[in-house]
């Protein structure tokens, strides 16, 4: 078993000052740790019985489309407001300097549609809740989030608190 926390790299001040970012990209280039990490996401997804993966972009397109895979279900993509082709609906969330949307095809998800939203860190909670809106303005039931990491210190459970989390990794503190 690989040591997931050790294979996420901490780049302070990006995007901007203050910050410490979390960068799955060396997990991402060992393929011990990608195929370990969906793994133990699935494990976690099996029992819920999704329908579908809800990723939103970037990095929730890489582990969401490979857990769908691995669960042998379908793949939704949240993206940022028009970058999608067909009829889409939004959802929008708060930042610590403003607002931003996420869209999602609406057709992407069918009425009673059982959801598993994926991305791959959760802080604050703003785009998971955002993803939670679009499932549920389709009428789909979302049954359950899975992340690889979680900032716990910031508390993004408690925005999406009526769905049960998952994360991978979790850092208590900055």
């Amino acid at each position: 078993m690989a040591d997931l926390r050790a294979l996420i790299r901490d780049v302070p001040g990006f995007p901007k000052p203050g910050i410490v970012f979390k960068d799955i990209m060396p997990l991402l280039a060992d393929a011990a740790a990608l195929r370990q990490t969906v793994s133990e996401l699935a494990a976690f997804a099996r029992p819920l019985e999704p329908a579908i993966i809800l990723g939103a972009e970037a990095r929730g397109f890489i582990f969401g489309s490979a857990l769908a895979y691995e669960l042998g279900i379908g793949f939704a993509a949240a993206r940022k407001p028009g970058k999608l082709p067909h009829r889409t609906i939004r959802a929008t969330y708060a930042l610590e300097y403003g607002t931003d949307a996420l869209e999602l095809h609406e057709d992407a998800i069918q009425p009673g549609m059982r959801v598993l939203i994926h991305d791959d860190l959760l802080a604050t909670g703003g785009t998971a809740k955002a993803k939670v809106d679009l499932v549920e303005q389709l009428g789909g039931v979302v049954v359950g989030a899975a992340f690889v990491i979680e900032l716990a210190f910031l508390n993004g459970r408690a925005t999406i608190a009526d769905v049960p989390v998952h994360s991978l990794i979790a850092y208590d503190a900055e």
